[in-house]
């Protein structure tokens, strides 16, 4: 609001209150002392200042002298003033309400400065949150122009930052720029930027600098900003600029570290292919080589057995290279289930069937319920699961044990399975890690990436797995899967039928 108005609505509250004042006190004046219409005649005066001002107040004050001239001194209603005490009063009157007015007045501005240095230490306050909070750095552009726009009531607020060789306009607030307005206040690369008011354009234009140098500049449209407004506009930029030092900070460490993790998966797949690869690989060659070779002699049972060891190793190559293939599904995000209601022993069994000889001759068992309900998972993906949990358990088994796949249902619509061995186990200080990708235990093992892919493929079903102590020694990998639906199960019923 500005001043003009302020005091224009000031003055004719005052009038207001003074008419019906005197409308109350002009029956009874006869009975009044003149003292005491002066002590009344205050009160427009005291409302007048603290609704438009100063102003208000000293036009409330000739009013008041007008009024208490005319129809409270003898003789009434004229100018004449008769008694010498009369113009003592009036003189008293006139004194005391430019008196009260002032200090009305002044109390009123000191109450405004105090309410304006409230809201600012309060703004500062909640950057200084932003500088302790950790925040984005989109976050924090966002935050930092709208929090500018709404502490000085600017029509707009853009943040400027390097990008590449120039300044470019990464976050505003406000009223839409123009491209006219966004190509006026982005200094030419090499340029340098006049920092303050640009005068008639009511661009004001402040810089960001932390530790020594530039962050960015801040531009500001805005009329008319007080000197207060300004030292307040420059504290606001020092602790802009720290948290927009911070926030680019996190991000350059977000991409540090993963950069290091990404050069730490490669060096882990290359020393899994480096060894994995080229055992298999060296077996299939060392085989096939001897059983090329016419100046050897074999025997049926010798040529059947490195027939059977090439088998062996190139299904063992399948597994591997389909575990890395997996890999790339679960990193790409380009995993798609498709759900079915499925026995959980059929799974089992197509999984046991395509470890083929991987088991080393151990028996897989199962302990499943008659009563078991169908389970609504994507049996490919899920077939995976039971492969990698079978064969791991498989290769860790003592010769003559075998391996168990039990399945209880668990209520809350799942199923809880086990797969189990009677090997060495796995320790509390290593489960943590266990399904970490590429992650390989010190006694050995494949090429850690079957105990991640299962972990995957569970958590695309909203499911769990962790490890727990079996009954009989050994590990006992644990997860769940979700039970079909009644509706699923008989629409099943119907396509088998």
């Amino acid at each position: 609001m500005s001043t003009f108005r302020r005091g224009v609505i000031g003055s004719v509250v005052a009038l207001g209150v003074m008419a019906v004042l005197v409308a109350v006190m002009v029956p009874l004046r006869s009975h009044l002392a003149v003292a005491t219409t002066a002590l009344v005649l205050v009160i427009p005066v005291v409302t007048g200042v603290v609704v438009g001002g100063l102003p208000a107040g000293l036009f409330a004050v000739v009013a008041g002298f007008l009024v208490y001239d005319l129809l409270f001194i003898p003789p009434y209603d004229t100018l004449t003033v008769g008694a010498a005490q009369n113009w003592v009063a009036l003189a008293v009157y006139v004194a005391v309400m430019l008196l009260v007015a002032s200090v009305v007045a002044r109390l009123e501005v000191t109450r405004g400065d105090a309410h304006q240095r409230e809201q600012a230490i309060r703004r500062l306050f909640e950057l200084t949150d932003v500088l302790i909070e950790d925040r984005p750095l989109a976050e924090v552009l966002e935050l930092i122009v709208s929090t500018v726009h709404d502490a000085f009531r600017s029509r707009s607020v853009a943040l400027m930052l390097p990008v590449g060789p120039r300044l470019e306009i990464v976050a505003s607030a406000g009223d839409p720029l123009s491209e006219s307005e966004q190509r006026a206040v982005i200094p030419p690369p090499g340029v340098p930027a006049s920092l303050g008011s640009a005068g008639r354009d009511g661009i004001h234009t402040v810089a960001l600098s932390a530790t020594g140098r530039p962050i960015g500049l801040l531009r500001i449209w805005s009329a008319t900003l007080s000197s207060h407004d300004q030292a307040l506009l420059r504290t606001f930029a020092n602790h802009m600029a720290l948290a927009l030092e911070r926030a680019q900070l996190r991000e350059q460490a977000l991409r540090t570290e993963l950069l290091e993790e990404v050069d730490r998966l490669q060096r882990a797949l290359l020393r899994a292919v480096s060894h994995d690869l080229r055992t298999p690989l060296a077996t299939i060659k060392m085989s096939a080589t001897t059983l090329r070779d016419r100046a050897v002699e074999l025997a049926p049972d010798q040529r059947s057995e490195l027939l059977e060891l090439i088998d062996d190793q190139a299904d063992r190559l399948d597994r591997l290279v389909a575990n890395l293939l997996d890999v790339s599904r679960v990193q790409a995000g380009a995993l798609e289930l498709r759900h079915e209601a499925i026995a959980l022993v059929d799974v089992v069994g197509e999984a046991t069937r395509g470890l083929g000889h991987a088991l080393d001759g151990t028996e897989v068992r199962l302990d499943v319920d008659d009563d078991l309900p169908l389970v609504d998972v994507d049996h490919l993906l899920i077939g995976q699961v039971f492969g990698n949990l079978i064969g791991n358990a498989a290769r860790y088994a003592p010769p003559g044990t075998a391996v168990t796949v039990s399945a209880r249902p668990a209520g809350d619509g799942v199923v809880r399975v086990a797969v189990s061995d009677e090997g060495p186990g796995v320790p509390r200080s290593e489960r943590a890690d266990v399904f970490l990708l590429f992650n390989r235990t010190a006694t050995g093992g494949g090429t850690g990436v079957g105990l991640s892919i299962a972990r995957a493929f569970l958590a695309a079903h909203g499911q769990e797995i962790w490890i727990e102590d079996a009954p009989g020694g050994g590990a006992s990998f644990c997860f769940t899967l979700p039970v079909a639906e009644v509706a699923e199960v008989a629409e099943t019923a119907e396509v088998v039928r």
